[in-house]
């Protein structure tokens, strides 16, 4: 049971909006700085002008690029990395397309290119999120972690955790 299965992690409707919308604000604001302001303030133009750039490129290796089952981890794929949560403390988890709901982020993003970092709401308490498309939430338990993510096909993503954990058992 070592094989890899391997889960893509879509984008919705409202993390494409926010990427777009975010991008493309950053874009207009490092152009109207570098038109509007004078060329003798060639440090203040540079940092006005370079900071939105480096704001969006810095959120870029966050996005959310899908999640592998191992025998014995669930990986989620970043840009160039990943972060892994071992199935040996995986203790349940369910589907729950309104498991974010309300939530409050405490740290992290909330739309550039994914949902991650630290949250918290009534239903959950404080959770980590690797999301792109909250309908496709499933709630996963790490021991006293909660983790939400946001595979392509909620059901058989959580069947295979469910499997792989019972393997190690």
């Amino acid at each position: 049971m070592n094989e890899l299965v391997r889960f893509r992690a879509p984008w919705g409707r409202p993390l494409v909006a926010i990427s777009l919308l975010t991008t493309a604000v950053m874009v207009g604001v490092s152009v109207l700085c570098l038109a509007l302001l004078p060329p003798s303030q060639s440090l203040a133009r540079l940092a006005a002008a370079g900071a939105p750039p480096v704001i969006v490129l810095g959120c870029l290796p966050f996005l959310v690029r899908g999640y592998t089952v191992t025998g014995r981890e669930l990986r989620i794929e970043r840009l160039g990395w990943s972060t892994r949560w071992p199935l040996a403390m995986f203790s349940g988890g369910l589907v729950d397309p309104e498991a974010m709901k309300g939530s409050l982020r405490l740290c992290g993003n909330g739309g550039l290119f994914a949902f991650c970092g630290w949250f918290r709401n009534k239903k959950l308490g404080v959770y980590r999120a690797f999301a792109t498309d909250l309908r496709r939430s499933v709630v996963l338990r790490f021991g006293a972690r909660t983790v939400v993510v946001t595979p392509d096909d909620p059901q058989q993503f959580l069947a295979e955790v469910n499997r792989r954990r019972a393997a190690l058992l």
